[in-house]
């Protein structure tokens, strides 16, 4: 029998998010990532096996995000123009961590990241920003192209590493305001989705309370 609510729902979760005063090599290859920088598997929580591995951590300069997916059998699908409907990793921050605010603030912020389909050939890595749906205020636009992405594709998966910059997220302050929301999803046309919290049907793309805390502490 599958649970109307998730088991997920029902917690507030919070962790420490890992510092690297060195911040990784973003080249695709997942070079020094270790378990320290792992996000939680929540999948057991509600009884379901993570497909991939997503690993995130921070430094002065801004976050840095990476994931691995294995497993496939079939071609990427990736279109930055239509990027939910295909294979991606999306990343949502809440620089103030307002845990009652149920629609998106400027603090709040959606990026997405694609292993395929930037570049001329569209064989590149791709990253950019969308706005959350029915948010009360939006985030300041930003320089897409200061997002720093890249890729590794096998014919059974991917790796992907990205870097954020502070410049990029609105009210990044580590030092008077170190707790932030962190959400991710991670989609793919094969596999299904995996992520922290909650799924579309509980509406992670609308209210910013349904996000994980994560601590900036060194």
């Amino acid at each position: 029998m599958t649970a109307l609510i998730p088991n997920r729902f029902l917690f507030s979760f919070e962790w420490p998010l890992a510092y690297r005063a060195k911040a990784p090599t973003i080249d695709g290859r997942l070079t020094g990532w270790t378990d320290a920088e792992l996000l939680p598997r929540m999948g057991d929580i509600d009884g379901t096996t993570d497909f991939g591995q997503v690993w995130a951590c921070w430094n002065e300069t801004g976050l840095f995000v990476a994931c691995r997916v294995s497993g496939k059998t079939k071609p990427l699908r990736c279109d930055p123009a239509r990027f939910w409907q295909g294979d991606n990793l999306r990343l949502c921050t809440d620089m103030r961590d307002a845990r009652t605010v149920k629609r998106g603030t400027r603090f709040c912020q959606q990026f997405f990241f694609l292993p395929t389909g930037g570049g001329a050939d569209g064989r590149r890595a791709a990253a950019g920003t969308n706005k959350l749906q029915r948010a009360r205020d939006d985030a300041p636009a930003i320089d897409e192209n200061a997002i720093t992405v890249a890729s590794r594709v096998r014919k059974t998966g991917y790796s992907l590493e990205a870097h954020v910059p502070a410049s990029c997220l609105n009210g990044f302050d580590p030092t008077e305001h170190p707790r932030i929301g962190l959400y991710y999803i991670l989609e793919d046309t094969e596999l299904g989705q995996q992520y922290l919290t909650v799924g579309d049907d509980l509406y992670w793309h609308i209210d910013p309370s349904t996000w994980p805390t994560a601590v900036l502490a060194k």
